[in-house]
């Protein structure tokens, strides 16, 4: 059988088969023309855009440099307020990044963060069953009694019916009531008649610590507030450095169970939540002094947050754990995927580097946000400068360099883990 006619059976080669190599065709061996290059990407036709599977949160966390560069905070003594007091209604005061920094660069800003740090280290391997001096100071049972009153509040004022996921309306009924009742509230913490007149600077501190009425939101900054409250009783020298445990174990901790009561209450949503991208919906100060009771446990690493028994059993002694099983509770799914941020920190080596990550990160993503901090209060004491504080700037992310022999692109929530292993 004669051979088939090449010039019958297949193509003439092509130009384009002299710049790239020649292929045949399989049955008469011949050269095929080779296929033309695409055309070049342009304007009017760019390549298509890519989307990772999980692409990152408009919200995700973005100042990772800035966390890795800022010291861990220190504890620092609260300065007491000296007589004569010129008490005075507080007021809102931050509005742009240069205000944050002003707040920062302030005494008042590194006397505040250093009294959450000095609470942090008070409690540094203590249980909450832990003992704590009895009786306790009359400040800190006034403010348990408080906690106790507003927590019974829950009870007299039950949940409305609603179809809504967030927001019950009878929220606001009971903030009304704290509206109404906070003056006596404060009022029974103020021993001496000098120091009746704070009432008017303290109370504005107490109402935002509990949420929202009007949005029946709560969030970070309303827990910001809490603190600012123990810190203006400090000033005023109702509460010394020898009650910080106490205040933290006992106070700290009922003010946590009344803040859940009322989150799955009234359905409260969350202020500003990162969503996945965030240590919880709600809170970042437990997950302090949670991780700083857990340093140098025998048994217990960061990452046996993944052990359910171990969350069953001492989920009541730790903060940190009492958070993750919260967490746990209200999300479903898989727990690296709806708390990517806890997932990864849970694979720092130690508590000790948790701990100081976890200040150094509400520095950064707490008090260094104008969102949040823009509803933070000023007043007698805690004063706000306005001059003479020039501005810092920041190093960028060029610090990163240093880890690594090449740049990478990493996930937000990584980046941010692995600042916790270099503290």
């Amino acid at each position: 059988m004669a051979d088939p006619d090449p010039s019958t059976t297949c193509p003439p080669p092509s130009s384009a088969s002299i710049s790239s190599p020649p292929t045949f065709c399989c049955a008469c061996g011949a050269p095929t023309a080779a296929l033309s290059s695409p055309p070049a990407w342009s304007d009017s036709s760019p390549p298509p855009v890519y989307r990772p599977i999980r692409a990152p949160a408009i919200n995700a966390p973005s100042a990772t440099a800035s966390i890795v560069l800022s010291p861990v905070p220190q504890p620092l003594p609260v300065p007491p307020a000296e007589p004569p007091f010129r008490f005075e209604v507080p007021s809102k005061r931050i509005s742009s990044p240069d205000d944050i920094r002003r707040f920062h660069a302030s005494a008042a800003g590194r006397h505040f963060l250093g009294f959450i740090a000095a609470l942090s280290h008070s409690v540094r391997g203590r249980k909450l069953s832990d003992p704590v001096p009895s009786p306790l100071p009359a400040t800190l049972s006034g403010l348990l009694s408080i906690l106790q009153t507003l927590a019974r509040w829950i009870d007299e004022i039950p949940p409305l019916p609603h179809t809504a996921r967030y927001g019950n309306p009878a929220y606001r009924t009971w903030h009304a009531r704290l509206s109404d009742e906070g003056s006596g509230l404060v009022l029974s913490l103020l021993p001496s008649d000098e120091l009746h007149p704070a009432v008017d600077e303290l109370l504005p501190y107490l109402l935002d610590s509990f949420g929202n009425a009007y949005r029946i939101d709560y969030g970070t900054g309303h827990e910001t507030n809490f603190a600012a409250f123990l810190y203006c009783l400090a000033r005023l020298g109702l509460i010394k450095e020898e009650d910080y445990p106490a205040l933290v174990l006992r106070a700290f901790a009922a003010y946590l169970d009344l803040m859940r009561r009322l989150q799955t209450a009234y359905c409260l949503e969350p202020a500003g939540s990162h969503g996945v991208w965030g240590l919880d919906d709600y809170h970042f100060l437990p997950f302090i002094f949670g991780s700083a009771q857990l340093i140098d446990h025998k048994y217990m690493k960061p990452k046996s947050i993944h052990n359910q028994d171990i969350l069953d059993n001492f989920s009541n002694e730790y903060m940190y754990l009492a958070c993750v099983a919260f967490v746990k509770k209200v999300k479903k799914g898989v727990f690296a995927e709806h708390s990517p941020m806890l997932d990864d920190i849970s694979g720092v080596p130690t508590w000790s580097k948790v701990n100081s990550g976890m200040l150094k990160m509400y520095k950064v993503e707490v008090l260094e946000k104008v969102p949040i901090m823009q509803h933070f209060l000023f007043g007698s004491l805690i004063k706000w400068y306005v001059s003479g504080v020039k501005a810092a700037s920041s190093s960028g992310f060029y610090i990163l360099y240093g880890f690594f022999r090449h740049p990478v692109k990493i996930q937000d929530h990584h980046l941010l883990a692995l600042c916790f292993a270099f503290v």
